[in-house]
């Protein structure tokens, strides 16, 4: 398989792009301290985010991944720990779906 130029000019540019984006917000936040109004959304943003990618696909799933998600919340409420919720859902709707 080849690369053409212009496919891979795009792709570096993207990847330029990607990396300025992120390391001008490190570089604006360095020389400035934002307000504390920005300071308090930044801190709660990546909650309202998640929901926005976990709430479409999860209004299409059936019974048994409502199931694993209720779990997944239960476990993590429950212990703090990631990988103890991830496998309480997944074994959660393997149940479920009658895949033991």
């Amino acid at each position: 398989m080849t690369l053409r130029p212009d496919a891979l000019a795009v792709i570096l540019g993207m990847a330029a792009v990607t990396y300025l984006c992120r390391a001008g917000g490190y570089v604006v936040l360095r020389a400035a301290r934002p307000p504390r109004l920005v300071e308090a959304m930044l801190r709660h943003l990546p909650g309202p985010l998640f929901v926005a990618y976990v709430a479409p696909a999860m209004a299409a799933q059936d019974l048994a991944a409502w199931m694993g998600a209720a779990a997944v919340v239960a476990v993590q409420a429950a212990t703090r720990n990631l990988a103890a919720s991830i496998a309480a859902g997944v074994a959660t709707v393997a149940l479920a779906r009658g895949a033991f």
